[in-house]
């Protein structure tokens, strides 16, 4: 009975090992984009100036975005920071979420949330509603 466990695992991670995943050079695809708002709140316990110092020392602004991200929309939002959604491959968040963790922690807080392009329907839906 072990060895017909072990036989059906073996050919399990066998298909598992032919299936490629996604490449992380795709361009964002309908089938393979997502969308993600960050925002980057500023430590307001610290003046701009040593916040914008430290960005540029760690190398933020050259890292972020990373080459082939879309830019969607880039806000400064009074009294948080800023707020930037990009378009990207599923395969590239983690790229992302690193150039992040690397080069903007310690200017800024962050939030991630998983974001989706509404205008058109809820545009249709004012119309509408007229």
């Amino acid at each position: 009975m072990a060895i017909v466990a072990l036989a059906a695992a073996l050919a399990l991670g066998a298909d598992v090992q032919a299936q490629s995943p996604p490449s992380a050079n795709a361009p964002p695809t309908p089938d393979n984009a997502v969308m993600i708002t960050i925002f980057f709140k500023h430590d307001q316990s610290r003046p701009l100036s040593e916040l914008n110092a430290q960005l540029e020392r760690q190398g933020f602004y050259k890292a972020f975005p990373p080459e082939g991200i879309e830019v969607v929309s880039w806000y400064v939002m009074m009294g948080i920071g800023q707020v930037v959604t990009l378009r990207l491959p599923a395969a590239r968040l983690r790229e992302v979420n690193r150039v992040i963790e690397n080069n903007a922690w310690g200017a800024y807080h962050t939030e991630f949330y998983p974001t989706y392009d509404y205008k058109a329907v809820g545009m249709e839906n004012h119309e509408k509603a007229k």
